[in-house]
């Protein structure tokens, strides 16, 4: 019966290291999605300045996803095989490397601040374990430097003691994760929105990606809310705005639900705070006014 040699454990951390990049790229994509901003969370860019963050995390993002998918077509045997797959995993120790290092600093100038490895799920502060982690992978990167293109295995039998290898690692991996606890917790527990924790900054992302918000873009005269406040699952946020040349705003109202966040909106008189129901002359179209904003407007 053949046994797994280290020439088979280094040819398990290719789809390995694969699947950690894509999936920490993604996870960074689906948190940039819901709150409008890529850098939002992402630990290691609070190391740099602010106008460098965003960059910074654009350009980790992209690297994560090229290294992954790199990984996965210099696998086999193609063209210029030594020379790309050496390349692409010489850069994936690199970054692994690199965040090794960057935690280290993270974890010293700020304590309270998450790896942001993957997304939302990473908001832990930095610990031993997502060092050791980062390390791991690290040397499993520069472990398949010099490997000749992986083949199918030769037996079924053989195929199962791969996959059992591979999944004593992940489990490893899954103990070095703190965000793997927090995953468990996340599925068993739904907090409520009338004590969900949001921030106002990802409200706002949320108001400006939305169709009221386009709606009504061109009657507001202000970049920034004169007004925010937040009433239990709802969260208001005041636009000044001109209509038919008078002054008015405009109120949002934002949904604080964690899925399928509803924003509603209305045109209100700025000298007395009512709906102003008339269409503008300058279009001749109404605006339309939600049936309701779930709680009443503030005077």
């Amino acid at each position: 019966m053949k046994v797994l040699y280290a020439h088979d454990i280094r040819e398990v951390q290719i789809p390995l290291l694969a699947a950690m990049l894509i999936a920490g790229c993604g996870a960074k994509l689906v948190r940039a999605l819901r709150t409008g901003s890529l850098d939002e969370g992402f630990g290691p860019t609070a190391l740099f300045p602010m106008r460098l963050r965003r960059p910074m995390a654009i350009a980790v993002c992209a690297i994560e996803g090229g290294l992954g998918l790199g990984l996965i077509l210099t696998a086999g045997n193609c063209i210029g095989h030594e020379e790309l797959a050496t390349s692409v995993r010489v850069g994936t120790g690199l970054l692994f490397l690199v965040a090794t290092i960057a935690l280290i600093e993270l974890r010293q100038t700020h304590p309270d601040a998450g790896c942001g490895c993957f997304g939302d799920f990473s908001t832990a502060p930095v610990s031993g374990r997502t060092l050791a982690r980062a390390a791991l992978l690290a040397v499993a990167a520069f472990a398949t430097i010099g490997l000749q293109p992986v083949s199918p295995p030769p037996t079924a039998t053989y195929a199962l003691k791969l996959l059992g290898g591979l999944f004593a690692e992940l489990l490893l991996i899954g103990a070095l994760s703190p965000e793997v606890s927090d995953a468990l917790v996340r599925l068993g527990y739904s907090e409520p929105c009338e004590i969900r924790n949001v921030p106002a900054a990802r409200t706002l992302a949320v108001l400006r990606r939305s169709k009221p918000w386009r709606r009504y873009a061109d009657l507001i005269t202000g970049d920034v809310p004169v007004d925010v406040w937040r009433e239990l699952c709802w969260r208001y946020v005041v636009y000044p705005a001109s209509y038919l040349s008078q002054p008015a705003e405009i109120v949002f109202a934002v949904s604080l639900q964690r899925r399928r966040r509803a924003v509603h909106a209305a045109l209100v008189d700025g000298a007395t705070g009512l709906p102003v129901p008339s269409p503008p002359a300058e279009t001749g179209q109404a605006l339309p006014l939600p049936r309701s904003l779930g709680l009443a407007l503030r005077p």
